[in-house]
């Protein structure tokens, strides 16, 4: 299931479509995108606190570092997920010098300073559950790095602060939908046993590309976990039980009364209670938009409340969800519902995500959607689909790897385009031919 959030993609360079013809359009300049959303890396916890102070989609930090970082450049806000060096291939102490760790291209090169950047606080020696955001979804190998004892925070990060063997390594972990910025990978680890500041350092390398990702993660450690101190074995209270709102053929918005913990609560995950799927989660929030739902069916769901320990909570009461009839929501088929939805707009072009719901009884193998744009738009770059373009009408369809999607299951995509004035939503999509509803 998709929970959609506000993502901004990597603005590519331009490429106007000639209208009357058919053209293949090439794909992102970086074909995967992503970054730890626990423990937040330090773009991600900026991007937050932006978007969380500002109003009307603008930014507004107001921890100081992230207002510095701002202030050099917005693109790592913006751009949180992405990261990265395209041709690493494994050179990473070779091409990064020291102090560049954190943000080794220009782009992110203020994410290098050293301060008191926003810090997760974690527990010494707990088992957690790491969170990674998949933007696109592609093979690779996770490292995971600490800072030693000792090292130096004033200073900028570099790679003899690093203790010389990661604490956390995983290949090709599984991948949810329903996390806190859409569909992500999630594995368990246990943490060092440490105190105090420190810096999580994970290098993602792609093992179908020499592209990397690299993360800085702040945290604060408590406790040591190894009997050394004293470890947080509290679990937080159930949260209050959840009511429902917006409901429509394909999701609805959960809200509940917060649980309380003796450190902090850290996240909620919305769960079906009949499966134990996940299906919805917050940082903290006491709300979610539950998606990617079948039309006239009924689910009882409940939320469980974690703390930085991974300490989950009893369930909370359930609640009865009834979606709509197929139809709700501006019409279609009932086979296929599209949410799409203008995520940024600039002078001259805007970027766009796209989720597409199978809302039809059986799994589909391929998919191809279609519309027209009516305000005259052209795709520049995309990602997570093949895109091509004739005249007003697009078509977007699967990659190699997202082409199968379950009965109920939903898939997202997106691009950046040209307009030569403000965007206007298409109001009608087709997937191999059939309408589909909208949402």
């Amino acid at each position: 299931m998709v929970n959609l959030a506000r993502r901004i993609a990597m603005i590519g360079g331009a490429a106007t479509l000639a209208a009357g013809f058919a053209v293949a359009l090439p794909t992102e300049p970086a074909a995967a995108h992503g970054g730890f959303t626990f423990p937040a890396t330090r773009t991600y916890a900026c991007y937050k606190d932006g978007i969380e102070n500002g109003s009307g989609g603008s930014l507004n930090p107001q921890n100081p570092m992230c207002q510095q970082a701002l202030a050099e450049n917005s693109y790592g806000f913006w751009n949180w997920f992405g990261n990265l060096i395209s041709d690493a291939g494994g050179r990473h102490r070779e091409i990064i010098p020291d102090g560049k760790l954190c943000g080794p291209t220009e782009n992110f090169d203020a994410f290098n300073a050293p301060g008191n950047w926003p810090a997760t606080e974690v527990q010494a020696g707990a088992t957690v559950t790491f969170e990674h955001n998949a933007w696109a979804a592609h093979p690779g190998t996770f490292t995971q790095y600490i800072t030693k004892d000792g090292w130096d925070p004033s200073q900028p990060l570099g790679w003899d602060d690093l203790e010389e063997v990661p604490f956390d390594e995983v290949t090709n972990p599984p991948m949810r939908e329903g996390g806190v910025e859409g569909a992500e990978y999630y594995w368990q680890a246990q943490l060092p046993n440490k105190s105090g500041r420190h810096i999580i350092y994970s290098i993602w390398q792609r093992s179908d590309s020499p592209e990397a990702f690299y993360n800085c993660s702040d945290v604060v450690f408590g406790g040591d976990g190894g009997g050394g101190g004293t470890e947080d074995t509290q679990a937080p209270t159930a949260p209050g039980a959840p009511s429902a709102d917006s409901v429509t053929a394909d999701s609805a918005e959960l809200s509940w009364s917060a649980a309380s913990d003796n450190v902090g609560v850290a996240r909620y995950e919305v769960r079906d209670a009949a499966t134990g799927e996940v299906v919805a989660q917050t940082s903290g929030s006491t709300s979610a938009t539950v998606s990617g739902l079948q039309a006239e069916t009924s689910y009882n769901l409940h939320v469980v409340a974690f703390d930085a320990a991974g300490n989950a909570s009893s369930p909370s009461p359930e609640v009865t969800v009834t979606t709509a009839g197929g139809d709700t929501g501006g019409g279609g088929s009932g086979e296929c519902t599209v949410d799409y939805s203008i995520a940024n707009e600039w002078s001259g072009g805007y970027t766009a995500n796209v989720a597409l719901t199978n809302a039809g009884g059986s799994a589909i193998s391929d998919w191809s959607v279609s519309w027209d744009f009516t305000d005259g738009s052209s795709v520049t770059n995309g990602w997570s689909a093949e895109f091509e373009q004739q005249g007003t009408q697009v078509t977007a369809s699967n990659k190699s790897w997202n082409g199968s999607v379950a009965a109920g299951g939903s898939v997202s995509f997106g691009f950046n385009a040209e307009s030569s004035g403000a965007a206007v939503e298409p109001t009608a999509f087709e997937m191999n031919g059939a309408t589909c509803a909208t949402s």
